[in-house]
């Protein structure tokens, strides 16, 4: 009986930068397969899609990037294994090295949208260029549930918002850096509850950010006063930076509900509450200045 080979799972982006007011798409040409194509690689043992596209854009362009909204999967065969690379629009931002030529990219060029479709080898690389440089330019607004914290009943009766992260969860939370990284996480609320708060602090350490202490989205908090926890919620919201809100997950069904009716959106699987520990939601926001706030695409994320 004939085995089937574990598919190739790989991520990659559509690298956009502004110059003198016009967009340019960032193409790679590859030497050992004679193509132009856009910056992508395969995922790292145990490494997170969202981490790993981040890694390889710098890698391979070096250029550090945020990113946008998730594109089209593209799948396709090689050498007898099924490869599928997920990607996202992704926007240079300052501080990386800069391009130096390898084995690998040996050229890399900024070419306006048109001059892209021409260059690019593959049918696919140049729908997703076009569907990048139609998607507007989004923030996101991650909601996190704090990684695995020790079980309630192993710590007794002492109060439950100092139960702290197992070790697994802490190990998970630096696990997470690279990935909180990938979308630019500029500010951070969190439940003062201490398994949420060090869920985030390793990231906070590292962007030296501020963790802004939330009672609202405690356990606590939460069920002693919905209403102040969606008001504030919807202040959240309307943060146009990069936001991230680490909460637990029996507050998750009700936020998520809240946010549907609060932004009309229209049901969906991404937005199901039931998360794992370190799980989260991507809630990618345009903030246009005449139609306001929109989510134009919503990502769920497990470990």
């Amino acid at each position: 009986m004939s085995r089937t080979k574990n598919p190739i799972r790989a991520a990659g982006v559509v690298l956009l930068r502004q110059n003198k007011g016009k967009t340019e798409v960032c193409v790679v040409h590859r030497p050992s397969h004679k193509d132009w194509s856009l910056p992508k690689g395969k995922l790292e043992s145990g490494e997170h899609v969202v981490a790993a596209a981040h890694r390889e854009t710098l890698e391979e362009t070096g250029e550090l990037c945020v990113l946008g909204v998730p594109l089209a999967t593209a799948g396709y065969n090689v050498e007898g294994r099924r490869k599928t690379v997920r990607y996202w629009v992704a926007w240079v931002v300052p501080g990386g090295p800069g391009f130096s030529p390898n084995s690998e990219i040996d050229n890399l060029e900024w070419l306006s949208p048109d001059k892209a479709s021409k260059r690019l080898t593959y049918p696919r690389d140049v729908q997703l260029m076009r569907a990048a440089v139609a998607a507007p330019r989004t923030s996101p607004l991650v909601i996190l549930r704090h990684t695995q914290a020790r079980r309630r009943a192993s710590w007794g009766k002492k109060p439950d918002a100092l139960r702290p992260l197992a070790a697994d969860g802490t190990r998970h939370a630096g696990l997470l850096v690279p990935t909180i990284d990938a979308f630019g996480v500029a500010q951070i609320f969190s439940s003062d509850a201490v398994r949420c708060v060090d869920t985030v602090t390793p990231y906070a350490n590292k962007r030296r950010i501020k963790i802004a202490t939330e009672a609202l989205f405690s356990e606590d908090g939460f069920r002693d006063g919905k209403g102040g926890s969606f008001k504030r919620l919807d202040a959240i919201l309307t943060i146009e930076d990069s936001v991230l809100l680490c909460t637990h997950r029996p507050l998750l069904p009700e936020l998520l509900k809240h946010l549907e009716r609060k932004i009309g959106m229209a049901k969906s699987d991404q937005l199901d509450p039931s998360l794992p520990p370190g799980g989260f939601i991507v809630l990618h926001r345009e903030f246009h200045p005449k139609k306001g706030l929109r989510v134009t695409a919503i990502e769920r994320h497990e470990p």
